[in-house]
């Protein structure tokens, strides 16, 4: 099973959009990222699967061509061995411009929180962040 979610993974990130850690140059310096990120805690669960097979392929069919990349890690060790991770999963979403983000998910976010419930019973922390430093190996 890890291995097919792994795989999933991997397919999902490599799809349409790209993935930054490829070496292809889909994310920019100046793009826009929104990071969601889902805290580890007591009695959290998270289903990666759904996650990467619905919820995100769903959120890129909505956000249509504005949508430049997205990317899906799963927390799986923490600086301090033998403690848990901080985040089960962490979700980005790459776009050129803050006003594509708000035209993209406005319209858009009563749908994806229904899902939510889905795949997971953890509140996301959702950041803005601008995109400041590529380095491609």
């Amino acid at each position: 099973m890890k291995t097919k979610i792994g795989i999933l993974l991997v397919l999902l990130a490599i799809s349409s959009c790209g993935n930054p850690s490829s070496n292809t140059p889909n994310i920019k310096e100046g793009m826009i990222q929104v990071a969601i990120l889902y805290p580890n805690g007591e009695n959290k669960t998270f289903d990666m699967e759904y996650y990467a097979t619905k919820h995100m392929p769903m959120a890129a069919d909505l956000f249509g061509d504005a949508l430049r990349a997205m990317e899906i890690e799963k927390g799986i060790a923490n600086n301090v061995p033998d403690t848990p991770v901080p985040y089960l999963a962490i979700g980005y979403f790459y776009f050129d411009t803050l006003s594509d983000v708000e035209n993209a998910m406005g319209p858009n976010s009563k749908t994806l929180r229904a899902d939510v419930l889905n795949y997971t019973n953890i509140k996301p922390i959702i950041q803005i962040n601008e995109v400041r430093t590529i380095t491609y190996y």
